[in-house]
């Protein structure tokens, strides 16, 4: 087994990590650029260490963090997800320097990073997959004409993209010409990579994803699938698990397509293959995320697997633990990301001082987050706070206790999304499960709430203030 483990990642997922490591008896080692000084992932690591001033770039720099890795001991790494958590060179660095890279191998990475080697090595596999250009386009004139045969709505694609960004629907050849230069610029910029290519867009699909485990002994199981369909701008706001949209035969048969892509990659480790449902019931593979996915935890809490020790675990050489038939779910999972962003300013990001905090309870809810009361939060990084995590036996059941949770936090000094996601809750056609990517766009009545704190909640509030002045 390990000893000692860098993290070369932030907030909840660097604290999601080293509770993990703390369970296993792993030493933990923290990284922290100026603006994280105050995170909670420094002062919860065993150690921690500054790597530099500028907000950003310590995070992205492979070898002063394999360096850090080798002079304090450590015998792994663990990138968790963004970042340097999908680049090929991060782990074949960690590699040549003797360190475990937590994750697949660098080759791994490099094919399934690459969406079109993805696509050829997914069609190889005899899994399904959209139309769509062959390879990299080399220019628009190439891009109109692959369109022209494959029929709009066409999406434009950042090759090496991901996290919905590099990323543009094309409904006609003039929108086609005028996003190509500006999906290349994107991609140049984020993923340091020109390619781009195109697919038939799938209007308004379901998006369902399934969790894979495998280990470098040829075994390989999946945990079932996630439907994150709630998104915005192709960036995932609430996910579920199982999917309460699919039926027992569409779970066994799109999880045994991602069994299938793993092995036909010699994937080790987690990983996530993705997958667009259309309104005919037919599947097509997206992309393969080969590292732990923010929405791991809802997985979790249906399977009862710890994904983050499982990694650990194969990463160090041991076999997995659990075969397929061993693998069983109990009833649904809602996770809902916090985001420091303002619904009814267009999400405009909110940063500054959290001036009070307190996190939701009770049976079946679990909250990973890096906050607390007098954080400030950074301007710098992605707009999530906090990941909140409801567990019930029934779809019906989890979505009120996901109602009820989130009337339990207390979170002022910025705004966020969880009135929203109550709008979204409530909405009918969420609750009877009938929902795909469109949602989002398809409500834009569920921005306009109400700010105005509802009778229960006052009541329940000024019972508090009686019940701590009597002391009751």
């Amino acid at each position: 087994m390990l000893r000692k483990i860098l993290i070369a990642n932030r907030g909840e997922i660097a604290v999601r990590i080293i509770r993990a490591c703390a369970e296993m008896g792993i030493r933990s080692v923290a990284i922290y650029t100026e603006a994280d000084r105050y995170s909670l992932h420094v002062k919860k690591a065993d150690e921690s260490y500054c790597i530099g001033q500028e907000p950003l770039n310590g995070y992205l720099n492979i070898h002063a963090l394999v360096d850090l890795a080798i002079s304090r001991g450590c015998d792994a790494i663990h990138p968790g997800y963004g970042f340097l958590s999908e680049n090929a060179k991060f782990a074949e660095a960690c590699k040549e320097r003797n360190i475990v890279f937590i994750g697949p191998d660098p080759e791994v990475i490099l094919k399934m990073g690459d969406k079109t080697q993805a696509r050829h090595a997914m069609t190889a596999a005899g899994l399904p997959v959209t139309p769509g250009s062959e390879g990299n386009l080399d220019d628009v004139d190439e891009a109109l004409t692959v369109a022209e045969a494959v029929g709009y709505p066409i999406m434009l694609k950042a090759t090496s993209g991901g996290g919905g960004r590099g990323i543009r629907r094309c409904d006609n050849a003039q929108e086609l010409t005028h996003n190509y230069d500006r999906v290349i610029s994107e991609a140049t910029k984020a993923f340091g990579s020109a390619e781009v290519f195109l697919e038939k867009c799938i209007v308004n699909p379901k998006h369902i994803e399934v969790q894979v485990l495998a280990d470098k002994h040829g075994h390989a199981i999946h945990l079932y699938e996630r439907d994150c369909s709630i998104q915005r701008r192709n960036q995932k706001l609430i996910e579920i698990a199982p999917s309460p949209q699919l039926d027992e035969a569409q779970r066994q048969y799109i999880g045994g397509l991602a069994v299938m892509a793993a092995k036909a990659v010699g994937y080790s480790n987690a990983g996530t293959v993705e997958f667009l449902l259309d309104d005919t019931g037919r599947f097509y593979f997206m992309e393969m995320n080969t590292r732990v996915q923010v929405e791991h935890t809802i997985t979790e809490s249906i399977t009862g697997v710890d994904i983050i020790e499982e990694q650990i675990r194969i990463a160090a050489g041991l076999e997995l633990r659990h075969t397929q038939d061993e693998i069983t779910k109990r009833g649904y999972s809602i996770q809902l990301r916090i985001n420091a962003e303002d619904p009814k300013n267009n999400f405009l990001p909110s940063f500054g001082k959290i001036t009070r905090y307190y996190a939701p309870g009770g049976p079946g809810v679990r909250t990973d987050t890096a906050i607390y009361t007098g954080y400030v939060v950074p301007p710098y990084f992605d707009s999530m706070l906090a990941k909140v995590i409801v567990s019930a036996a029934t779809w019906h059941d989890t979505i009120k206790r996901a109602e009820r949770a989130l009337r339990d936090i207390g979170l002022f000094g910025i705004k966020t999304t969880i009135p929203y996601y109550l709008q979204i809750l409530s909405h009918p056609e969420f609750q009877q499960a009938d929902f795909n990517t469109g949602f989002v766009e398809k409500h834009p009545e569920l921005i306009n709430y109400s700010n105005k704190p509802r009778p229960e909640v006052l009541a329940s509030v000024l019972s508090s203030v009686i019940a701590s002045h009597t002391g009751l």
